[in-house]
């Protein structure tokens, strides 16, 4: 299970609820906190911990969130703050910029900015609920003041890269319980190349990057696109190169400079999944084979001898020790 921190405040009386949720949100945040529901604040947020990257989740009733050059002034962690709205409707607002967002909208904002938002229910009642990422300013592969155009913009989470972003964001979440804490760091990397991707992705400003920068972006958009085509046994360089309108070649050039090859990769993240399904609750019925052919593994030889490399036991092996821990 990922590391994680649960804060709730249903264990606690009516009255104290809110001034215990405040003083979490000041410690966490740094920000401070209004709502008309103070008289009883049933609220619950949860961060799991992705190595430098945290994901978290939060339900509460409507509130608003004010973070001001004060505050600022007396913490600023430097982090890119991610939400992801699934309930109610949400608010920003700054200096220069205000917008609201639905459900699926994804927005951007800086820790070092100072910036109101609120989130709402339609009637007033029930409770806002969401997700979304803090994420180190010196993490994401863009330049600042190309980033800066897309805070508190609304970005789509409904298609393309930001429907890919959405679902990691809130599957991650649902499923923690099925990985291991030293999956979190990776799954950290994912969500930084997965947001990078659509950020570099909304700017289309290739001409304008730095020649390091537009091959960063464009490796980017090259992982997620195999992301999206995981599971399609047709995918190879040939296909990656022609959707993204480079030669075969210049796109091993470009994993050259990578950990590693873009063959291997795209079989380690093969793997990664098949190994994710061994391990979940809902799929301890379902043949090894069905799992190894839903990741295009084929052949069950070179899947064990694959699996047995990667993980150091055999996906048998692995389902048994995941499930029936001694």
């Amino acid at each position: 299970m990922l590391t994680e921190r649960l804060f709730q405040t249903d264990g606690l009386p009516p009255k104290d609820r809110f001034d215990c949720w405040r003083d979490h949100v000041s410690q966490t945040y740094t920000a401070e906190v209004e709502s008309d529901h103070a008289g009883d604040f049933a609220a619950s947020q949860r961060i799991l911990d992705l190595g430098g990257v945290r994901l978290w989740t939060v339900e509460h009733p409507s509130m608003t969130l004010r973070r001001t050059q004060k505050l600022i002034q007396q913490s600023d962690p430097g982090l890119y703050h991610l939400s992801l709205p699934l309930t109610g409707t949400m608010s920003h607002s700054g200096p220069d910029h205000e917008a609201e967002y639905e459900r699926y909208d994804l927005v951007l904002h800086d820790t070092s900015r100072p910036h109101l938002m609120r989130a709402i229910t339609s009637d007033g009642e029930g409770t806002v609920s969401g997700t979304g990422l803090f994420v180190p300013r010196k993490q994401l592969p863009l330049p600042e003041n190309a980033i800066d155009g897309l805070l508190m913009r609304r970005l789509s989470g409904h298609e393309g890269v930001g429907a890919l972003l959405a679902q990691f964001l809130t599957q991650a979440a649902r499923d923690s319980g099925s990985y291991r804490p030293d999956d979190g760091p990776r799954l950290g990397t994912v969500a930084v190349d997965l947001l990078s991707a659509l950020l570099a992705h909304i700017l289309d400003a290739d001409s304008s990057l730095p020649p390091e920068t537009h091959r960063h972006t464009l490796v980017l958009r090259i992982r997620a696109f195999v992301q999206q085509h995981l599971h399609d046994p047709q995918m190879t360089p040939c296909t990656i190169a022609a959707a993204h309108h480079i030669s075969r070649s210049y796109l091993y050039r470009l994993f050259e400079r990578e950990e590693e090859s873009i063959a291997a990769w795209i079989r380690g993240q093969r793997l990664e999944h098949a190994r994710r399904d061994l391990a979940q609750p809902t799929m301890r019925t379902t043949p090894i084979h069905t799992i190894a052919a839903r990741w295009c593994f084929t052949h069950a030889a070179d899947f064990t001898r694959a699996f047995r490399r990667a993980y150091g036991m055999s996906p048998r092996e692995y389902r048994s020790f995941v499930h029936h821990p001694q």
